[in-house]
């Protein structure tokens, strides 16, 4: 099973800033459009590995960026993707 971390942004604005802000970071990462399993709302996310996205909270929040939501996506064939909303609050967040 693929699995995907995501953050999403209050505002369009937050995610352009965050895109420009990892830029110079060694993060892998990609902007994209909220999916809809997280969101029926217009947005755009920032995918991630789900071991970096911890790293990449902190990181944004000393940047001062407000961020709304984090998600693990789990896909499986053709099946409807599994969501799961991330406390990131927790340890080992990596084993859920």
């Amino acid at each position: 099973m693929a699995s995907s971390c995501y953050i999403t942004f209050p505002t369009t604005f937050y995610a352009i800033r965050a895109e420009s802000v990892l830029k110079s970071q060694p993060y892998s990462f990609k902007m994209v459009p909220v999916p809809r399993s997280i969101s029926s709302s217009c947005g755009t996310a920032l995918r991630c590995s789900c071991e970096n996205i911890a790293v990449l909270k902190e990181y944004l929040l000393q940047k001062d960026l407000e961020l709304e939501g984090f998600y693990k996506l789990e896909e499986s064939g053709l099946k409807t993707p599994v969501v799961t909303a991330l406390d990131l609050e927790q340890q080992g967040i990596n084993e859920q």
